[in-house]
């Protein structure tokens, strides 16, 4: 996949005609609401014909949002969004999207990540026909253990995945609606957003813009953290290549599995048929049995895989269509 990257930079003046959908989702933590609707939308007053904010805000977060309610009060276009309790930011998104009604949806965190002047590139790339459109911090100005986490997590994903991306992190994106009705989002996929529109065939680029100096923090998580993280990677990662193609994966591993036994079977029986030792009290011999077993047991998981994905083939869609054209009668 070939990844483009240009600058934040775009005339101010310049009119795009979008009717646009921010949807900024509250979790976690957040800054201002008020400042960061102020600087997005006086942005968006110049670039769009119209545009809506929808804050959705997860349980805890109802008094970060009152400023919210005096801007409402004076007639700007903001919805409030509030959820019972506390269900996580893809879940948030899903919920923004249902609620969003323009076309083009936006979606900004609810902390300053990048420069406002972002959207700039985001609108622009949107209205020359991208699907969607990621944001890469650049240049990082945050501490090095920000970025080497980043750029091993992307190592990995692009090991894994074969796609290059260099910030999913970033949560300024532009989206288009065919995205949100065709991917689903749960769990922490939010994060893969790019990976899993790409993989549906949805034309994704990724821009540059300037990091926020606010967002310049170490970020150090929790041990657990990281192995959710880890857990999410392996998700994607298989649903990226083997959603159709289960055997692949359970029989590589299954084959892997049995081979391992079977060697350590067939060295114990020829060291059995030589005399060398006898096969009373040795471990290796239950561990080669384990193994056979294991195997098969993994390989026949990959073929009920197909025989599930054989039987629903027809109900399911991988890809997406650019243009029906007809001729005229």
């Amino acid at each position: 996949m070939t990844v483009h990257h240009v600058g934040s930079e775009c005339a101010a003046s310049e009119t795009i005609p979008l009717a646009v959908s921010v949807v900024v989702p509250v979790t976690e933590r957040c800054d201002a609401l008020d400042e960061i609707y102020r600087l997005h939308a006086d942005i968006l007053r110049r670039m769009v014909p119209s545009y809506e904010f929808i804050f959705v805000l997860d349980e805890g977060f109802d008094q970060s949002a009152q400023p919210l309610h005096d801007l409402i009060a004076k007639g700007e276009p903001i919805r409030i969004v509030p959820l019972q309790r506390h269900f996580g930011e893809a879940t948030v998104l899903m919920v923004g999207f249902q609620k969003s009604q323009a076309e083009v949806i936006i979606t900004l965190p609810a902390y300053f990540q990048t420069v406002p002047e972002g959207l700039h590139a985001v609108l622009k790339s949107l209205n020359e026909g991208f699907d969607l459109v990621v944001t890469r911090r650049y240049p990082r100005q945050d501490p090095w253990i920000n970025r080497f986490q980043n750029r091993l997590f992307h190592f990995v994903m692009r090991l894994l995945t074969g796609v290059e991306f260099h910030d999913m992190s970033c949560s300024l994106r532009g989206i288009r609606r065919p995205v949100v009705r065709e991917v689903n989002l749960y769990g922490d996929l939010h994060r893969f957003l790019p990976l899993l529109a790409y993989q549906r065939g949805f034309r994704v680029v990724e821009r540059d813009v300037a990091q926020h100096p606010a967002d310049c923090h170490s970020r150090m998580l929790r041990p657990g953290v990281y192995l959710r993280r880890f857990l999410d990677i392996i998700t994607v990662a298989f649903l990226f290549k083997f959603t159709k193609k289960p055997l692949r994966f359970f029989g590589l591993v299954g084959a892997g599995l049995f081979s391992g036994g079977l060697s350590i079977s067939l060295v114990l029986a020829v060291q059995k048929l030589f005399g060398l030792t006898g096969l009373t009290d040795r471990p290796l011999l239950i561990l080669g049995a384990l193994l056979m077993v294991l195997g098969v047991q993994t390989a026949s998981v990959g073929l009920l895989g197909e025989m599930i994905v054989f039987t629903h083939a027809r109900k399911m869609k991988d890809y997406t269509i650019k243009d029906l054209l007809k001729a005229r009668i």
